[in-house]
């Protein structure tokens, strides 16, 4: 059986994926490869930037394994991943297993007099790939991530926050403190909310559903109710949606139904789906006026206005038309 384990200090190269800014004294990690190395309980000590000999021993090692392993391979096809696994481990065992010429014994030797009992082991749990990203909080109390917006406590809005995400977590942390966890979507442009994390007006609107809206706009008529239903399927947001149709409902307290139903007709018709439009229709009395549809082509008579006509004839004489 194969030892596995980890070493307790890794020499990567400078990196960009693993190395966020190079510094000879305190390079900066990036945050995914610093917390793999945490899970792992191994330390990461970058090589100073173009020092090989910090890690000659690495880099004459990749040197024997392309000699080794990759030319023997170059031209071999595989077809899957572990058919090409297969074939390393077979060449990879082999050179192992390889006596030196300068020295005594193999590698695989060397390894386990010296180098397997140093091995820390391995943890208990796999480890969980997560990307960090840098984010901010919108005046919507909600962060960016992957397409998906996710909301964080309102008071939040317009702070510089961090976004950690996995393959099934969402996490967002300010001052290295976590302050949202939801479950991650992949839905492209909707939101992920949590109701503790709006403000209380917000929350009004959030007890509010799309069915008991209509419901309640079918009191004053089908017209209203057509529009209130408009409105929420037009809107991106849900709580843009509840507070529109809420103030088109509260205009019932000014207005009587009739008004208010032709109103929502006209506002239905000319697609102002608002409540600025059915106010507007209403104080400047529009419902009461007939609305004109499928106006007559406008026609225009004038001297220097040749017409249609003009160009069906050339030198009097008629031509066919086109």
């Amino acid at each position: 059986m194969k030892k596995k384990g980890v070493t307790r200090i890794t020499v990567p190269d400078n990196l960009k994926s693993g190395v966020s800014k190079t510094c000879r004294y305190e390079p900066d990690v990036n945050p995914t490869y610093h917390e793999m190395a945490v899970h792992y309980g191994t330390v990461i000590v970058p090589a100073r930037t173009n020092r090989p000999k910090d890690k000659a021993k690495v880099e004459a090692g990749v040197l024997v394994v392309e000699r080794w392993i990759l030319a023997a391979l170059r031209n071999r096809t595989f077809f899957s991943l572990s058919d090409l696994n297969a074939a390393i481990d077979e060449l990879l065992e082999i050179l192992n297993n390889k006596p030196f010429k300068k020295l005594e014994g193999t590698r695989k030797s060397c390894f386990e007099a010296a180098e397997k009992k140093e091995l820390l082991p391995l943890p208990i749990n796999r480890y969980e790939y997560a990307e960090w990203k840098k984010v901010k909080a919108g005046i919507d109390y909600h962060v960016e991530v992957d397409g998906h917006y996710y909301s964080v406590p309102y008071q939040m809005r317009q702070k510089q926050l961090e976004a950690r995400y996995t393959e099934k977590i969402v996490e967002i942390f300010y001052n290295n403190k976590r302050i949202a966890s939801h479950l991650r979507s992949y839905a492209k442009g909707r939101h992920t909310t949590v109701k503790e994390h709006m403000p209380q007006s917000h929350r009004e609107y959030a007890e509010w559903s799309p069915s008991r809206l209509i419901k309640w706009a079918e009191n004053t008529g089908e017209h209203t109710a057509e529009l209130v239903e408009t409105i929420m399927s037009v809107r991106e947001h849900p709580a843009q949606a509840y507070r529109s149709c809420l103030g088109i409902l509260r205009l019932g307290k000014s207005y009587p139904p009739e008004r208010m139903e032709t109103a929502c007709r006209r506002a239905l018709i000319i697609k102002g789906y608002s409540y600025k439009s059915v106010s507007s229709i209403l104080k400047t009395g529009l419902d009461k006026q007939r609305l004109r549809r499928n106006l007559p082509e406008a026609i225009i008579k004038h001297n220097n206005i040749r017409g249609r006509k003009y160009f069906l004839k050339t030198n009097n004489k008629e031509v066919p038309q086109c």
